[in-house]
This record gives structure tokens, C-alpha cells and sequence, in this order.
């Protein structure tokens, strides 16, 4: 019986940990297969609606050097759940996304799903995906 009452606490506390450890499965690959072979396209992953707003802030981001051939990233051990992707090609290499005197972007720039914006980027709903495990989304930049 007293070795029962002994390993009692050790069972629980193993169970709780293996509750609280979160599930880090999702590998996410985004690729640019239309992608033209100069400059940089620049990716950022975003975990929820808030995030992805306009003063949101990317789980991930990357810059994928496209003159060399780059033309996808994988992100590894995102937690399974809804993830969006916003992405430009950054052309001439100056870092940013380029506009027109109204605004309009000049370069070629998209969303996962390929999801297409209305009057702006195109919204959290349109753009988010589920990951787990191995996910992989192929983006046409326009």
C-alpha cells in the first residue's frame, strides 16, 4: 500500500504536465511556384484575427531570397490551430512593398488560400487555413 501512496504524486504530476505541455506539430510550408527569379519575397505568418490586422504582429516571418532560386520556407513546430499568410515580392530590393500616388500596391503581393482582398488585403476569414502536422500552401503572387 505504501508504494501505491508514493508513486500516487509522481502519476499526477506527470499527468499534468504531459495536459499542460502544449501540441508543437504543425510544419507549414509556403511556396511562390510563380514567382519571378529577382528580388526577395518577404512572408509573414499570423496566428489570429488580432494579429493579422493592421497593427498586428507575424508569428513568423521570412525573406526568401528569389533571385537565387528560393522560392519556399517551411515553419517548424507552430502549434496546430488557424494560421494566415501575407506576402509580397519585394522587386527591386528596397525592403518595402511598393505603392502607386493612391495607394495601390506596384509589386506583386498575396495571401494564403490565395485569397483576394476587397478594397484592401483580404480579411482573416478568406485568408486563414488550419495547420497540423505536415500543411502546405502554394500562393500565386499577383
Amino acid at each position: 500500500m505504501k508504494t501505491v501512496a508514493a508513486i500516487a504524486p509522481v502519476l499526477t504530476l506527470a499527468a499534468a504536465l504531459t495536459v499542460a505541455a502544449p501540441a508543437f506539430a504543425a510544419d507549414l510550408t509556403v511556396a511562390f511556384p510563380s514567382a519571378a527569379p529577382q528580388g526577395q519575397i518577404m512572408v509573414a505568418v499570423f496566428n489570429s484575427e488580432a494579429n493579422y490586422g493592421s497593427e498586428g504582429q507575424p508569428v513568423q516571418v521570412a525573406m526568401l531570397d528569389a533571385a537565387a532560386g528560393q522560392t519556399s520556407v517551411t515553419f517548424d513546430g507552430l502549434p496546430d490551430g488557424d494560421y494566415a499568410v501575407r506576402a509580397f515580392h519585394d522587386l527591386n530590393g528596397d525592403g518595402k512593398m511598393n505603392t502607386n500616388p493612391f495607394g495601390m500596391p506596384v509589386e506583386p503581393f498575396a495571401f494564403s488560400n490565395n485569397a483576394v482582398g476587397n478594397m484592401g488585403p483580404a480579411s482573416w476569414e478568406r485568408a486563414k487555413f488550419a495547420a497540423a502536422g505536415a500543411t502546405t500552401q502554394s500562393i500565386d503572387l499577383k
